[in-house]
């Protein structure tokens, strides 16, 4: 008898429906909070603006966010190398040690295992702790802590004990080989456990820790490093906006690309879009994830890409890291390929560390120009004689 026409099929796809769900609960939860406390469900509060909002260095903006957040819980506390004495490294704690004292912002050695380590087990106890690696590049230091004590503790103990650590920490474009990195494919394949934020400013920075602190969940928040000194508006409710995780924003609409991006490359970005847009009729989607780790949970890139049928990512990280990721996420996950009309194209820095100098970031990571090239090429596949060759004799 063939089991499409035996009396005990439908018995069997319950039997095995329920037991794949059971090995699901046994094997798969937990890895983030599933509680009412989970920063998922943090109900999103959105930035409020005066007419005559003053434009402050982004520093500043962190500065009256973390006073904020200080101000509020009496558990929150933040350690690391020149946090407290010196405000940071760039300025963006000025003062508060002197305001709150030196048990809220606490100096560290030089450890930055050390540093994750006490913020584990002080969030263990209750506490709310923000531990700062200084740069995005010295994570590769205490990674095996982050990775097998912080981000699979959640997982292991089956939601029995949780550490909501906060990592925060700045990264992204500037100039030299150790103080510019963006390995965030190492961040993701090893750090599966931790949410990871991108924020392309400090106001969405800002949003974020309003939301982390929220939650349950321990989480790396990378600020864009060469965003310290940019001008932003202060919002009004700067310590109380809450930013959704999981959920990209559309920085500008377009019908005939998609471009996906996070970070300081946002802004190159939409430099690059509005040079397409004036030089070549081309209306470019420029897409901000926003959070890596959860990442588009609405499938709201799926939409854009129903629209404009080409898909860019752009990113800061080496071949084959982050931009693989986002490409598994919008192919793979939310099935983009069915409205692709051309092949999907990642832009990414070259695989090296960044060079020094200016002109070293400049042609270490992609820049305005590379943006144009690769997003006109993609046009002028499909429509040569729209756009013909750029550099043809």
């Amino acid at each position: 008898m063939r089991l499409e026409n035996a009396p005990v099929k439908a018995d069997l796809i319950a039997w095995l429906r329920r037991v794949e769900h059971e090995n699901w609960e046994r094997f798969h939860s937990y890895l983030y909070s599933q509680s009412d406390e989970s920063p998922l469900q943090v109900v999103p509060v959105p930035a409020e603006y005066a007419d005559d909002a003053p434009m402050l260095d982004g520093r500043e903006i962190m500065n009256q966010a973390f006073d904020a957040l200080l101000a509020r819980d009496p558990r929150l506390f933040i350690i690391g190398e020149d946090v407290g004495r010196i405000g940071d490294v760039n300025q963006t704690l000025h003062d508060l040690q002197k305001k709150y004292g030196e048990l809220r912002l606490t100096d560290t050695g030089i450890r930055e295992t050390t540093i994750i380590g006490q913020g584990i087990g002080a969030a263990l106890r209750g506490l709310r702790p923000v531990v700062e690696v200084q740069y995005l590049d010295y994570i590769l230091y205490p990674f095996a802590t982050l990775s097998d004590d912080l981000a699979c503790l959640h997982y292991r103990t089956a939601g029995g004990q949780k550490a909501p650590v906060i990592v925060r920490t700045r990264g992204h474009r500037l100039e030299g080989v150790w103080h510019s990195g963006s390995p965030i494919g190492l961040i993701l394949n090893g750090l599966r456990g931790l949410l990871v934020c991108v924020p392309r400013n400090m106001t969405q920075a800002a949003g974020m820790y309003n939301t982390l602190l929220r939650g349950d969940d321990p989480a790396l928040v990378i600020e864009s490093l060469n965003g310290y000194r940019l001008k932003e508006r202060l919002p009004a409710n700067l310590g109380d906006f809450c930013l959704s995780l999981g959920v990209p924003e559309v920085l500008r609409e377009g019908t005939d690309l998609t471009i996906v991006t996070y970070g300081s490359m946002c802004r190159i970005v939409l430099a690059a879009a509005a040079q397409l847009q004036a030089e070549a009729g081309i209306s470019t989607e420029v897409i901000d994830a926003q959070t890596l780790l959860p990442f588009d949970l609405n499938y709201r890139i799926l939409e854009s890409v129903q629209k404009t049928n080409r898909l860019l990512i752009a990113d800061e990280d080496m071949p084959g890291g982050a931009s693989a990721f986002i490409l598994h996420k919008v192919l793979d996950e939310q099935k983009a390929w069915r409205w692709l009309d051309s092949a999907p194209q990642t832009l990414t820095a070259k695989p090296h560390r960044p060079a020094y100098t200016t002109d070293g970031d400049y042609f270490s990571k992609p820049n305005v120009e590379e943006i144009f090239d690769t997003a006109y090429a993609m046009l002028q596949e499909s429509d040569p004689g729209r756009f013909p060759e750029l550099y043809g004799e």
